[in-house]
């Protein structure tokens, strides 16, 4: 990241400087910021809310505090597009406030904000400035990804195992004992029950997924409003340690596959809204569709329910991810990606002739379901919706016939391509690429008179060794899918959806996934 003058809403300050820890992200945020040598600044607004604080001592030192970070020289006028969205969105003085920390932003007088407002993203994404806007998580994924000597550790695999096999006086659960007087004692009896785990290289918990299947006769008598009978995987226990790898999208895949192969109708977790960590878990969660259904009287823990019945949505596929339409007013796509890229993005779909070892779960970009395709392609009409096969090319030295072969599908989230200069595209490719900063940039001037775009897609589907087989070049020529002609691959190549159909029949997919 090449950003200097961080600007930080009055909500971060408040979280850093308070004499009680109200978010253990805040430690990590601040020593990313100090180790890449960037600027604190904050907006005289966050001056004026901390003197409205009523306790006269929580003031006092709340003032003192502030003179660690540097306050922006600004005036309040609003540029003209900002305050056609604050007169859009904002509704009282905290929203206005909220507009002024933006209106630093879209002139350019900080590179960036950082900000947990999800009013504030909001209004950032409709003034075409949420690439400068950042969570604190978000923030932290793209700094390590760009750092990634800094880690502490780096990640392994996510592995299949199970209760008794898990330390339970590993410090990761120690929120769980706080919130469940009977933890420990429930936890031990679930000893031969399997879950998912992702641990750091000294054996520590990142990562934790135990999943319940539960049927129509299920007992839901402590949740209000009622459950109606209906086949359901519930989230058990489910936490992330924030790391910067994305490992919680990682772990919602292992969720929405569950569910598939499960046939449940729903998926619903219960969870309190108590601890930094479990709010972002529940930004999380909504972000991929769930939405709150009411509490767990029992407990006091609100109830977040995802409706998993097929439909599908085209202007959001994240709502209703994994599902793929192909009713819709939407088109196919088969895009090329060469051998070299195409592990490294979709790990999921190594081949059995490459190592494990050689991918390592320890980046974003492998972990993340949204992720950034590249490309120069001539036909550029691609859009939201559209469904994309990615079809890995021939490896040097082999036949085509046999080595070029569809590999994975996927979602349209959005095409990029109002892009204005290299730095715009480096940030705007630098938060799910694969690629350094250096090789953005030489993607970037490869030909000046032909800039590449951006396509932004959800990963749903990698086809079984068995099922990549049937569906090598040779194949596919055989299916008249490809016709073999010069550059056919050489950018995207539409396809009907009847060959879709093909497809799905000859490598025998998951038919669960798909709208017909």
């Amino acid at each position: 990241m090449t950003s200097k003058k961080i600007l930080l809403d009055t909500n971060i300050i408040i979280h850093r400087e308070s004499h009680k820890v109200l978010n253990d992200d805040i430690g990590k945020l601040f020593y990313w910021i100090d180790k890449i040598k960037a600027e604190k600044y904050i907006h005289p607004v966050t001056i004026r809310e901390i003197s409205k604080l009523k306790n006269k001592e929580t003031k006092s030192s709340f003032n003192i505090k502030l003179e660690a970070y540097q306050t922006l020289i600004t005036t309040e006028k609003l540029e003209r597009s900002v305050e056609v969205i604050s007169n859009q969105f904002d509704k009282d003085e905290n929203d206005k406030n909220d507009t002024l920390l933006l209106n630093e932003v879209f002139k350019g007088t900080v590179d960036l904000l950082i900000t947990e407002d999800k009013k504030i993203h909001s209004k950032a994404r409709e003034l075409s400035i949420a690439d400068k806007v950042f969570t604190i998580e978000s923030f932290i994924e793209i700094i390590t990804a760009e750092n990634p000597d800094f880690t502490d550790y780096k990640v392994l695999s996510v592995k299949k195992s199970y209760f008794g096999k898990v330390n339970i006086n590993d410090s990761f659960f120690d929120s769980f004992k706080e919130d469940y007087l009977n933890f420990k004692k429930w936890f031990l009896r679930k000893s031969n029950e399997p879950v998912y785990v992702s641990l750091s290289d000294n054996d520590s918990l990142l990562a934790f997924l135990y999943l319940k299947v539960e049927g129509q006769n299920e007992n839901y008598s402590d949740i209000d409003p009622p459950f109606v009978p209906k086949r359901r995987l519930k989230i058990g226990t489910f936490k992330v340690v924030l790391n910067g790898f994305k490992l919680g999208e990682r772990f919602l895949k292992i969720v929405f596959e569950n569910a598939i192969k499960q046939k449940v109708n729903e998926i619903y977790v219960t969870i309190f809204p108590k601890r930094e960590e479990q709010l972002r878990l529940i930004r999380l969660l909504e972000e991929w569709g769930f939405t709150k259904w009411g509490t767990k009287t029992s407990t006091g823990e609100e109830v977040y329910v995802r409706d998993f019945t097929k439909k599908f949505d085209i202007e959001n596929p994240k709502i209703t991810y994994p599902f793929i339409s192909l009713q819709e007013n939407n088109k196919v796509f088969i895009v090329p990606i060469w051998p070299g890229y195409h592990t490294e993005l979709l790990p999921d779909s190594i081949l059995r002739t490459e190592s494990t070892d050689d991918f390592k779960e320890d980046k974003p970009h492998r972990n993340a379901i949204s992720k950034v395709y590249i490309s120069r392609s001539l036909n550029r009409d691609i859009k939201k919706g559209d469904i994309v096969l990615f079809y890995r090319t021939a490896e040097k030295g082999k036949s085509a016939h046999y080595s070029a072969l569809i590999t994975s599908i996927g979602i349209v989230e959005d095409k990029v391509d109002n892009i204005q200069n290299e730095q715009d595209f480096i940030m705007k490719a630098g938060k799910r690429s694969i690629f350094t900063n250096k090789q953005l940039k030489d993607w970037w001037d490869y030909n000046p008179n032909h800039r590449p775009f951006l396509i932004y897609f959800l990963h749903v589907y990698s086809l079984t060794p068995t099922q990549r087989t049937k569906l090598i070049r040779k194949k596919l020529l055989e299916l008249g899918i490809l016709t073999g002609e010069d550059n056919e691959l050489r950018g995207l190549k539409e396809i009907s959806k009847e060959n879709v159909k093909k497809i799905i029949k000859e490598a025998n997919i998951d038919e669960s996934y798909f709208i017909y």
